[in-house]
């Protein structure tokens, strides 16, 4: 398989959990932390799959601020998505665990802007 199959795989489940998170955001009452939660994992999934597509070693790990920066070695101009991916950071562990974590309506519809974000930015790169 090469790089652009690689990347296309990590980009179509990124979709996936965008459009989760905006099929979620129309429940009552709405599951706020999973919408967030959704919208990190498309942000990670994104980051994953530039650097697929650059060839580079895929390393396990959450930090989107971390792969962001791998993304930046090969691309100087992902630093302007670096605000979204510190926006999404907390929602891959936190959110996910019965831990308090005060969210409104307001916080999923932002996590929701930075994934879009984030994903329209790496698509208009590898294009």
């Amino acid at each position: 398989m090469n790089n652009k199959d690689i990347a296309n795989e990590w980009f179509n489940f990124a979709e996936n959990d965008l459009k989760s998170a905006k099929f979620l955001l129309q429940m009552k009452p709405q599951p706020l932390e999973i919408i967030c939660y959704h919208c990190q994992q498309s942000a990670e999934k994104y980051l994953k799959g530039y650097i697929a597509f650059k060839g580079g070693e895929l390393i396990k790990t959450n930090d989107l601020t971390l792969l962001n920066k791998v993304c930046i070695e090969y691309d100087g101009d992902f630093q302007v998505i670096m605000d979204d991916t510190i926006e999404l950071i907390d929602y891959g562990v936190h959110v996910r665990y019965p831990f308090h974590f005060e969210l409104e309506e307001d916080d999923a519809r932002k996590a929701i802007e930075s994934a879009e974000k984030i994903q329209s930015f790496i698509l208009n790169k590898v294009k």
